[in-house]
């Protein structure tokens, strides 16, 4: 430090540090600039090849291109300016940590990318795997900044034993807390549910997973309220998971008909008017052909179910509706008599 000071002083008394400082400030702001356009480019041809999201591939390369506008700075003034050794010996140093920088950042913006396309790649927000992405991003930093602070000098040994030693106190007064990360890890990594998933626990909540923390799990029910369920209640509980294996799923509308209709008649009237429905009513699988099946003998007529294909567990409300409203109507034009119990 006191070599830099020296040969600052010397640079301002000769009247040529302005020059070389104007020159490396130029330096850096046009590595920017180029590396800022360059990337941008290089990103857009890359979304558009590989049909990854540009917001993903923009939140990879978050930072980076400044960094490397630095690193180049940093490098075009120490190789073509001339610094005096202990200005140059600083750079250098600075040089070197800003390399570690860069690598830490990039390893943990493209493990944090990486998981959040392949966990989270039928979800409709990127931030659906925030529990393993923020884990991830902590372990990655912790180890640069442990290389960073090797290559300055310092000696991390006796750092690591604190953390061991600080880590296992901390485990043990937060046993709660470190259950629900692991927990929400495993749900993760198994693929259990993820975020979009339309989810029902066995006390009866439901609705879509919108976000897996470090502690808990955010269900948005249709009501348009969040329920909160830490992820070790989650892990332990019965969960009916309407996403698995596929989206997709059969529902099953009851129907009860007078003992004077026609069987054959019914059936073929019931399942025309169904398909119809389906292909016009949205979330209907249109190129399913729905059927009935008669169940059994009622007090008051034949009951049967008639199964209709849906793309996801929500829209069964609209498609019921619209299919309870026109087989009302034509049961009425066509003389079939849903009986009623008296």
């Amino acid at each position: 430090m006191l070599e830099f000071l020296i040969g600052l002083e010397t640079r301002i008394v000769n009247g040529g540090f302005k020059t070389h400082l104007t020159a490396f400030i130029i330096c850096l702001i046009l590595g920017i600039i180029i590396l800022q356009w360059v990337c941008s480019k290089i990103l857009k041809i890359i979304a558009r090849k590989t049909k990854i999201p540009q917001l993903l591939l923009l939140q990879i390369f978050r930072g980076i291109p400044t960094l490397l506008g630095i690193l180049i700075g940093i490098y075009v003034a120490k190789e073509f300016l001339a610094i005096p050794p202990g200005p140059l010996q600083f750079l250098q140093h600075l040089f070197h940590s800003v390399v570690i920088m860069t690598l830490t950042l990039m390893v943990a913006h493209l493990a944090s990318g990486y998981l959040k396309h392949k966990l989270g790649k039928r979800s409709e927000h990127l931030a659906s795997t925030s529990i393993l992405v923020t884990t991830i991003d902590l372990a990655v930093y912790a180890i640069g900044m442990l290389v960073l602070l090797e290559s300055l000098g310092v000696s991390i040994s006796p750092l690591i034993t604190a953390l061991g030693v600080g880590g296992l106190a901390t485990a043990l007064a937060l046993q709660d807390t470190m259950a629900n990360l692991f927990s929400g890890i495993n749900i993760l990594v198994s693929k259990q549910i993820k975020t979009g998933d339309f989810v029902k626990l066995a006390t009866g909540e439901e609705g879509h997973v919108v976000d897996m923390n470090w502690r808990n799990t955010t269900i948005k029910t249709p009501t348009e309220n969040m329920v909160v369920v830490p992820n070790q209640k989650i892990a332990s509980s019965v969960i009916t998971n309407y996403a698995q294996p596929f989206a997709e799923c059969s529902i099953s509308i009851p129907i009860g008909i007078s003992y004077e209709s026609d069987l054959d008649h019914v059936e073929k009237v019931t399942a025309a008017i169904a398909k119809e429905v389906l292909e016009e009513t949205q979330g209907g699988v249109a190129g399913f052909e729905p059927f009935v099946r008669y169940s059994g003998f009622g007090e008051y007529g034949i009951n049967f179910n008639v199964i209709l294909r849906v793309k996801t567990v929500t829209d069964q409300h609209l498609v019921r509706h619209q299919f309870i409203k026109r087989i009302y109507a034509c049961y009425q034009e066509e003389g079939i008599i849903i009986p009623v119990r008296r």
